[in-house]
């Protein structure tokens, strides 16, 4: 019987996993923190190991880069969950000899255990489609570091079926107690005063949404599992840089923790509609603006178009329906007010949410942007992760007008 390692802090989608290799004919063992992890990979000598990267005591590129320098533990398969936001530690995970490394928001049982299977030589339960990226391997990584498809193949059996069904129908029955503890420990460290206090009560709430992130994942909701990660990165890049904390980015954190609840009231039993990726324009007469703006949309895998002339970019808006429009205002020929008044009288751009990222933060200037159109406004410099959190929002929140809800 193989033997087989879970490092995962959160209990609930650990023991799940568990669970479902146990059926396989795994011996499972289940570590919820890094320094435990890291003492039963040494005694259990496991034969493949499940770690997730973001870990309390010890994180998992510790976990590995300690595995390899061990000669009894340097050749064990470990297959990385990973926050698809956090693209430097995927990388430091891939230096430290991570075999695999998988979207945790995009990843469900099965496809874990197919991954297990083929890591381990093991034939596959059902044979699917040639597998697609999912989290980029760095030019050196060993060929054998292939990558799992981000979707499951065809000709799942009844029982996965059912145990999916039943996963996310416990997950949405306990839903409105996640949004409420959500809330509650924001509000907590809204009202908290000094670092002192203030910090930890950031740092609950981040781990709260990395556990929102693992839940709604092994559930199969993909949208929420996506807006979950994305806030989860924004919360850890706010408790490692508490200087970026303003009234901006707490702004942010709260309504998308609003938008998750919507995003649950209205996730079903059956998988997310796909669809096509959207389209983003981008204008703004500096060009070292825009490509701030094509970077942060690059967080949350998205693409745009940039325009640096307001005039041709209404034209372009004329011709072809966009998803979400970001703005400069202070730009020659016309204001980015005056292009968003613009757009606004055509039919296809009537509801199509708009963004003014600008310098101009005055009262007036808001004021201005509500008036002319705009859904919102961010200040510059502005974080990259927090435009990429509005981002995803604004096209999610679309996807589900289109949906009907």
């Amino acid at each position: 019987m193989k033997k087989m390692l879970i490092v995962e802090d959160d209990q609930i989608v650990g023991n799940i996993y568990r669970h479902k290799f146990q059926v396989e004919g795994f011996q499972v063992a289940l570590a919820t923190d890094g320094e435990a992890g890291l003492i039963a990979v040494k005694e259990i000598k496991p034969d493949v190991v499940i770690l997730d990267l973001m870990l309390p005591k010890l994180n998992g590129v510790e976990i590995l880069k300690k595995m390899r320098a061990e000669p009894t533990t340097k050749s064990i398969p470990v297959i990385v969950l990973s926050n698809a936001y956090l693209s430097s530690l995927v990388q430091e995970a891939w230096k430290a000899g991570a075999n695999h490394c998988m979207i945790k928001a995009s990843c469900t049982p099965k496809q874990l255990i197919e991954l297990v299977n083929r890591t381990l030589g093991a034939p596959p339960a059902a044979q699917g489609p040639a597998p697609d990226p999912a989290l980029p391997k760095p030019a050196h990584a060993p060929a054998s570091a292939a990558i799992p498809a981000k979707k499951p193949p065809p000709g799942s059996s009844e029982d996965d079926t059912a145990f999916q069904t039943e996963l996310r129908q416990t997950f949405l029955g306990s839903a409105p107690d996640h949004v409420a503890q959500l809330r509650g420990m924001l509000q907590a460290f809204i009202k908290s005063e000094g670092d002192t206090a203030r910090l930890p009560r950031l740092f609950t709430l981040y781990r709260q949404v990395h556990s929102l992130t693992s839940n709604s994942a092994v559930a199969g909701l993909t949208s929420v599992a996506k807006m979950s990660s994305a806030l989860e990165a924004l919360l850890k890049e706010l408790y490692e840089k508490p200087k970026n904390l303003n009234a901006s980015t707490m702004r942010t954190v709260a309504h998308t923790i609003d938008f998750l609840a919507v995003l649950l009231e209205h996730s079903s039993t059956r998988d997310p509609e796909s669809f096509p990726p959207p389209n983003i324009m981008v204008v703004d007469d500096e060009a070292i603006s825009r490509r701030a703006v094509i970077y942060a949309l690059e967080k949350a895998n998205l693409k745009c178009v940039s325009v640096e002339d307001p005039k041709t970019a209404l034209t372009m808006l004329a011709e072809n329906r966009f998803d979400l429009i970001f703005l400069d205002v202070d730009m020659p020929g016309m204001s980015g007010f005056e292009l968003c008044a613009k757009l606004r009288v055509l039919p296809a751009h009537a509801r199509t949410p708009v963004v003014f990222v600008t310098g101009l933060t005055d009262f007036e200037s808001r004021a201005r942007s509500t008036l002319s159109g705009g859904n919102d406004l961010i200040a510059k410099p502005f974080l990259f992760m927090e435009l990429a959190v509005k981002s995803l929002a604004l096209i999610l929140k679309g996807q589900l007008r289109i949906t009907g809800h």
